[in-house]
């Protein structure tokens, strides 16, 4: 019988060391659960905070005159700076390359806003897609306005890597496209254009990436990008907003003489 009791106790044993696995098992992940959705909730209210301040900052540059913005402090413990740069050179990304919707267009200014001073004598590279399949690419529908402001012209051109659509549409074929300023384009089309004023792309069947370059002259400013970054707690958020100058709107397009 003494046998039979040590041998029940050591069972009791064994049963009560199973529990207590189980249980500290059980509390650890509990824990575990605890400091992981705490920790995700606090990175997730860092990361409003430095948001919120971020946009903040683009509110203070929108809104200033100078081109930079120190580290600036907030109440709730977050911080922001910032800085305005102008968009002109020999590259512009169109629409800091975001795609250009179908249908809607997108200005490049030739001359100097908003005096229309010094138009551009030379020519002028359009870059879009990066779709390998022709049929599957936008075709691009490109209006150069030259001349003056009291005498404008305007010269339209359909470009299209499709051929099926080339035979009804009537578009000339696209060029080879490049990489520039480390993004590749699939397609080009170089426009000769004299006394240039204004240049509106717009993407026909689908929407696309747009990149336009002058040969051997810089563009004028397109507008400006604003880039804040707000920080909190260690966590950082930077949004960059492109303000651009006002479009022309569509009816202009009908009162100005057509050429082509």
């Amino acid at each position: 019988m003494r046998f039979s009791f040590e041998y029940q106790r050591g069972q009791v044993l064994l049963i009560v060391i199973l529990i207590m696995v189980v249980t500290l098992t059980v509390g650890l992940s509990v824990i575990s659960h605890t400091v992981t959705t705490l920790r995700t909730t606090k990175e997730s209210e860092s990361s409003q905070k430095a948001f919120s301040a971020a946009e903040a900052g683009v509110e203070k540059l929108l809104n200033s005159t100078s081109n930079t913005l120190p580290s600036t402090n907030l109440s709730n413990g977050s911080s922001f700076s910032g800085s305005v740069s102008t968009i002109s050179g020999s590259f512009i990304p169109v629409n800091n390359l975001s795609p250009v919707f179908q249908d809607d267009g997108a200005d490049v200014w030739l001359s100097t806003y908003p005096t229309y001073a010094s138009p551009l004598n030379g020519t002028v590279k359009v870059y879009w897609s990066t779709s390998g399949n022709d049929c599957e690419a936008a075709a691009l529908e490109i209006l150069v306005i030259s001349g003056s402001k009291a005498n404008p012209a305007i010269k339209h051109t359909l470009v299209d890597a499709c051929d099926a659509r080339r035979a009804s549409n009537h578009a000339v074929s696209e060029q080879s496209g490049a990489t520039v300023s480390g993004t590749t384009f699939l397609r080009s089309y170089s426009i000769a254009v004299t006394n240039g004023l204004l240049m509106r792309i717009i993407p026909l069947y689908t929407s696309t990436v747009i990149g336009v370059s002058g040969v051997g002259v810089n563009l004028p400013s397109q507008g400006q990008n604003i880039v804040s970054t707000g920080t909190s707690e260690g966590t950082s958020r930077k949004i960059t907003v492109f303000k651009g100058y006002p479009r022309l709107p569509m009816e202009f397009f009908s009162y100005v003489l057509f050429s082509h």
